[in-house]
């Protein structure tokens, strides 16, 4: 990490003023001044601002449960973002805000869990390809789900314009037009175009859990919490 972004998440000054800061020696790595902002800091070095240790602030780690019409992204100028229902319930240092990474994207019109973190390895562990994590969502169709259905989504299912099946699926009918279904993988738009490939409509998609981290009951539509350190640690 660079020394500017470090001191601007561990302390009150801005990544601008840690110039400033070098310039009137009040900042050091393992107590030598430093020539540049744009230093590269180790795990192990340790950097002091006027004679006292800046300690890094621990990583943050959150579920969400996302409401309709709010897109997974940082930043949008059209519609309202994931990180501005996080930013709006104050649980995090609002310095650390511009480092949360979205773990799992949701459509603008899916509802239900979404991960958010500050620590990058701990989201490549939870959504790389080889990680091979389960992402269970519940489905609501325009049409029956047949017993043929269940069947060729649960064995995996040729998508348009994909040289591969889905990886095999498990899926339970919940009624005759709602079902809950685990996939396996990340393709886009997955469980909307596996659910088309057998002529039905998705008309409601809803995330239930992530690996073995289930969308929390009691949390309202739109409301954020931190994670537990067994439900962070589920992933190591």
């Amino acid at each position: 990490m660079r020394l500017d972004k470090f001191v601007a998440n561990n302390s009150s000054f801005s990544r601008s003023q840690v110039r400033t800061l070098i310039k009137a020696r009040r900042l050091a790595v393992n107590g030598t001044t430093p020539s540049s902002p744009a230093t590269k800091l180790t795990e192990t070095d340790q950097v002091t601002l006027d004679g006292s240790v800046l300690q890094a602030q621990s990583a943050v780690y959150l579920m969400l449960n996302k409401p309709l019409g709010y897109v997974c992204a940082n930043q949008d100028s059209e519609h309202p973002t994931v990180i501005d229902l996080v930013t709006s319930q104050q649980l995090m240092a609002p310095n650390l805000v511009s480092d949360l990474q979205i773990v799992g994207r949701l459509d603008i019109d899916t509802t239900g869990l979404v991960l958010l973190t500050t620590d990058g390895h701990w989201n490549h562990r939870v959504s790389s390809p080889n990680s091979v994590c389960g992402k269970r969502y519940r489905v609501e169709c325009a049409e029956p789900i047949s017993d043929t259905d269940l069947a060729t989504l649960e064995a995996g299912i040729l998508l348009r314009n994909e040289s591969r099946k889905t990886r095999p699926a498990n899926i339970q009918r919940l009624s005759p037009t709602s079902a809950e279904i685990t996939i396996y993988e990340g393709m886009y738009h997955q469980v909307k175009r596996m659910f088309a490939a057998t002529g039905n409509k998705v008309i409601a998609l809803h995330r239930l859990a992530i690996g073995a981290i289930n969308l929390d009951k009691s949390l309202e539509e739109g409301s954020a919490r931190m994670l537990s350190d067994s439900e962070i640690h589920g992933f190591n």
